[in-house]
């Protein structure tokens, strides 16, 4: 049973790891869907294996998860434009 658990903690920190890194060239829209899909794989990853190391790789993998659908729902119905005199890109409703 010891080793179970060293081998079950041992995904913890780079789950966390990888949920940071993902997050960190995220706009704000998707910062919000990762908050919520983080929330609630949390919740359901936590109810599911009765630990925290569970939940937070619930919670990883739904706001991972989340910012992927997202993005696709997004890109569906918006467009990216560019202005042309500054350069900067932006989001915005198809035309």
């Amino acid at each position: 049973m010891r080793n179970w658990n060293k081998n079950r903690n041992r995904w913890a920190a780079p789950a966390v790891l990888a949920l940071t890194l993902a997050l960190s060239g995220c706009d704000t829209v998707d910062r919000d869907n990762a908050v919520l899909g983080g929330a609630a794989g949390a919740v359901i990853g936590g109810v599911a294996t009765g630990s925290l190391e569970g939940a937070a790789v619930g919670g990883a993998i739904g706001a991972s998860a989340a910012v992927l659908l997202g993005r696709v729902a997004n890109s569906l119905t918006d467009c990216r434009y560019r202005n042309r005199r500054t350069g900067r890109v932006f989001i915005a409703r198809c035309r």
